[in-house]
């Protein structure tokens, strides 16, 4: 035992059997491909079937069709699978606009699957990484899981969460040589932010970067992980500093851009996408 925390045994990327959801575009499909390219026998799984397949195809992967919100598909997949070394729960979705504008269905299905996804892929998972005393837990979650932004706020609301449920589990898990790392992107350029202003102002990063905060957790164990790294802290100086201040800050960097897209014919496309998710959770 480190006095500075417990020494998680090591997982050789080379080897390593990893399930990445959310795994078919964008982040989930860089990680994906920078596993891959360790060595590592991937799994990716995501809702788009077709997604999904493309990806494995392109990198010899193994793919898997998995809506994150139902736990029978995560324990198929999981059977599938076989024995899990590293999973990565990346799926995730992005509404964005008023508050009081937004659906019940939009949010439910906001915190079902940003939420529930990473609950039952745990529960899914973790058992056997208990079982063999060895294990390690990434959950992409979000800056906006630290910092509240208009426009944003059931997936705020799922992103605190995501935040708070790493946390626990993290302490749950320790004792048994499983590690959780929380992943806290700022802006990312793929099909969440689709439509919405970036840049000018907002650090904002490509998946790529993403990917390789995840991949590096596997050697480091960290809690949390901010990409850029030095936005870190920018919840305890946001926290310290002057309401008006922080009002200032806001407008200075167009802390609305949720509430008002720059493309609004991009943003609906990627709008429409959720609702009709939506609407098949309510048939």
């Amino acid at each position: 035992m480190s006095i500075l925390g417990k020494n998680y045994p090591a997982i050789d990327l080379a080897g390593a059997r990893v399930l990445i959801t959310g795994a078919g575009r964008g982040i989930g499909r860089c990680t994906a491909e920078l596993f891959a390219s360790k060595g590592a026998e991937v799994a990716i799984a995501d809702v788009d079937t077709a997604a999904a397949q493309t990806a494995a195809a392109a990198l010899g992967a193994k793919a898997f069709e998995l809506d994150v919100r139902n736990r029978g598909q995560w324990d198929r997949v999981v059977a599938d699978f076989g024995r899990i070394d590293i999973l990565v729960n990346n799926a995730g979705v992005m509404p964005a606009g008023a508050f009081l504008d937004e659906p019940d269905a939009v949010g439910h299905t906001t915190i079902d699957v940003n939420v529930w996804g990473l609950i039952h892929g745990m529960r899914a998972v973790a058992p056997g990484m208990v079982e063999r005393g060895k294990g390690h837990i990434v959950n992409v979650a979000s800056l906006a899981g630290k910092i509240p932004i208009a426009g944003l706020a059931v997936y705020n609301a799922s992103k605190f969460a995501a935040v708070g449920l790493s946390a626990a589990t993290r302490l749950e898990f320790e004792p048994y040589g499983v590690s959780v790392s929380t992943i806290m992107p700022s802006a990312v350029r793929t099909r969440l932010s689709s439509g919405l202003a970036l840049g000018a102002g907002m650090p904002t990063v490509d998946p790529e970067d993403v990917a390789a905060a995840v991949v590096q957790t596997v050697r480091t164990r960290k809690a949390e992980v901010a990409v850029p790294n030095y936005l870190g802290p920018i919840d305890v100086a946001l926290a310290a500093a002057p309401e008006s201040a922080v009002r200032l800050i806001r407008r200075m960097f167009n802390g609305d851009r949720a509430l008002h897209p720059s493309d609004e014919t991009t943003r609906a496309a990627y709008e429409a996408q959720i609702r009709a998710i939506a609407v098949e959770d309510q048939d």
